[in-house]
């Protein structure tokens, strides 16, 4: 599990979330998963890191369903963490590293909902090593979704030196073994 004394200064953070919440014509239902999620986030940041938030929104067909897209998150993300964030709608292509180097120590981006990309739920080695060359750490914080061999969750392992489970992976844990 991820160390709390762990230097992340300056750190790439590639943070595997579940915020997937309640939508109702694109306005959040619940916002109970993103709130636990904030004191983790927050402590990220004010530990100096550059964090990059993956998540996923329903299951999107083929298409982006305009619907399933993550902009209420990040309008929600934006409105309560006193940082920069900004939201990344672009192609995993060959600059994508480049695309993600203007991120500054205490700054966090979001990507639009990773399951709008095939490669995802195809578990895809191309696609989880550029997921994987976007930061120095993966944290896996999402704990109802780490069964599924999606390049996210799975594979991108490979191709980050460093992999945690979160706060939030450790509780369900804790609580799995109370049981």
């Amino acid at each position: 599990f991820f160390p709390d004394n762990f230097d992340v200064q300056n750190k790439k953070i590639i943070l595997r979330l579940d915020l997937n919440v309640p939508l109702q014509d694109k306005v959040i239902k619940d916002y109970t998963r993103i709130d636990l999620c904030l004191p983790f986030i927050k402590r990220l940041i004010e530990k100096k890191a550059k964090v990059i938030i993956i998540s996923h929104l329903g299951r999107p067909k083929k298409n982006k369903d305009p619907a399933l897209s993550l902009i209420p998150i990040y309008k929600y993300l934006k409105k309560t963490i006193q940082t920069n964030v900004y939201f990344f709608m672009g192609k995993f292509d060959d600059e994508v590293e480049d695309k993600f180097s203007h991120l500054k120590k205490g700054e966090v981006i979001l990507i639009e909902n990773i399951r709008y990309f095939k490669e995802e739920t195809e578990n895809d080695d191309n696609f989880s090593k550029k997921l994987g060359s976007l930061g120095d750490i993966y944290i896996n914080d999402a704990f109802s979704c780490s069964h599924r061999k999606h390049a996210s969750v799975h594979k991108i392992t490979k191709y980050v030196k460093i992999s945690y489970a979160g706060p939030l992976f450790k509780r369900e844990i804790d609580a799995i073994n109370l049981v």
